[in-house]
């Protein structure tokens, strides 16, 4: 894409519970009033089809089966509405060698071209294990997901997409990387708790597209996802400058969409070349 195109783009936020079905409903819902809204690329939130630890692992071995249901959806979706879907995260039961994984799942993301093609397929790096101080206290995703190893970016209509997915939020070094890839935006489909949201949601995402000069399409879930998970919500768009031009500032499913401006990418790019001066 050339420095002077602009794109919109949508992060959809929602509250995904256990019912695969009710949350495959709402997220198309969603992604059709994406759509409706004109955006060019849909970006969906972490766990959008399926927001609980106990049934992980046995909807990831499905979606290694054959195309999967949720896989199929994302495809007819984004065939049906014609445009690009990032599909926030899914639990898989296959690597991207094709080797079945014997007793846990990848948290995955696959994109979707408007003809429904995959073209990229990321795997969440970093997991969450960490003590929470909400209802449900202990998080141990690496108990049920095993972690990728790939970084991963795509050329799509509003630019050089680098993935990442929630808790990869906290290392600099993979935004680092993307953008070493020849990233312009990095999506950031997220589960954030409430608790950690509010500490750090904001900033550090203005720091992570301060630091690398990119614009960041962040989707969260948002609101009571379980009796015990409460996620942040707060869906977003934020510019490379980490300025906030667009954002949900309730709970609840909703989207915000926001022109990925290319021409001041580059602009702030050349006028202050961080890239070029790094000395570490």
């Amino acid at each position: 894409m050339t420095a002077d195109q602009s794109q919109q783009v949508a992060a959809i936020q929602m509250v995904s519970g256990r019912n695969i079905d009710a949350n495959l409903k709402e997220a198309a819902r969603l992604l059709a009033e994406a759509a409706a809204q004109g955006a060019s690329v849909a970006v969906l939130p972490e766990n959008f089809a399926v927001l609980s630890t106990g049934q992980m692992v046995s909807c990831g071995n499905r979606e290694a089966e054959g195309e999967g249901l949720i896989r199929r959806f994302l495809a007819e979706r984004a065939r049906e509405l014609g445009i690009w879907i990032v599909g926030g995260s899914l639990p898989l039961g296959l690597r991207p060698d094709g080797t079945r994984i014997d007793d846990r799942v990848r948290a995955t993301c696959l994109v979707y071209d408007d003809q429904g093609r995959q073209v990229a397929r990321y795997d969440k790096i970093h997991l969450f294990d960490a003590m929470v101080e909400d209802a449900h206290g202990q998080y141990r995703e690496s108990d049920t997901f095993e972690p990728g190893d790939e970084v991963v970016t795509v050329d799509t209509p509003a630019g050089v997409l680098g993935m990442a997915i929630c808790y990869d939020l906290r290392f600099p070094e993979l935004f680092r990387a993307l953008r070493a890839k020849g990233a312009t935006w990095a999506c950031l489909p997220s589960a954030f708790t409430w608790q950690t949201g509010e500490a750090h949601w904001h900033a550090l995402i203005r720091a992570r597209a301060i630091e690398n000069q990119l614009w960041i399409v962040a989707p969260n879930q948002g609101g009571q996802n379980s009796e015990r998970r409460k996620t942040y919500g707060h869906s977003l768009i934020c510019d490379p400058w980490g300025r906030v031009v667009s954002e949900i500032d309730r709970e609840g499913p909703g989207l915000v969409c926001g022109e990925l401006n290319m021409e001041q990418l580059a602009e702030l790019r050349k006028r202050m070349p961080v890239w070029e001066h790094r000395r570490l």
